[in-house]
């Protein structure tokens, strides 16, 4: 993926990364961090593209809500692989997910879309 930041760079978070990351949460034992975990990527993920439609003054008025999902999204990555951790499962997959806020948020939305293509 591209993004522009003063120059253009090439986003470390792609397809093949969020897949890995999402698998290795996917096959966890942990039903419950699990489901919170796809959740709130699913919310985060929503309330992202709507703030991507809306008109200025909407983005404006969604920016403390889309902080929030974000923070609870990066809250719930933490406390899912703590848990994994605890009960003897892999939970590598959080430091090489990393502390990026963007690359956090491209993931619930890769999340989000493994999800979608999951339910057809």
């Amino acid at each position: 993926m591209w993004m522009k930041t003063g120059g253009w760079k090439v986003n470390s978070m792609d397809w093949e990364k969020a897949t890995r990351l999402a698998y290795a949460i996917g096959r966890s034992r942990l039903a419950e961090q699990r489901m919170d975990f796809f959740r709130a990527a699913a919310d985060y993920a929503r309330l992202r593209s709507e703030w991507q439609l809306a008109a200025p003054e909407g983005k404006a008025a969604m920016n403390s809500t889309r902080t929030l999902a974000h923070d609870t999204f990066i809250s719930t990555c933490d406390t899912m692989a703590q848990v994994m951790g605890e009960k003897g499962e892999d939970a590598s997959w959080r430091a090489d997910l990393g502390n990026d806020r963007k690359e956090l948020g491209d993931f619930a939305c890769y999340v989000n879309l493994m999800l979608g293509l999951a339910a057809r």
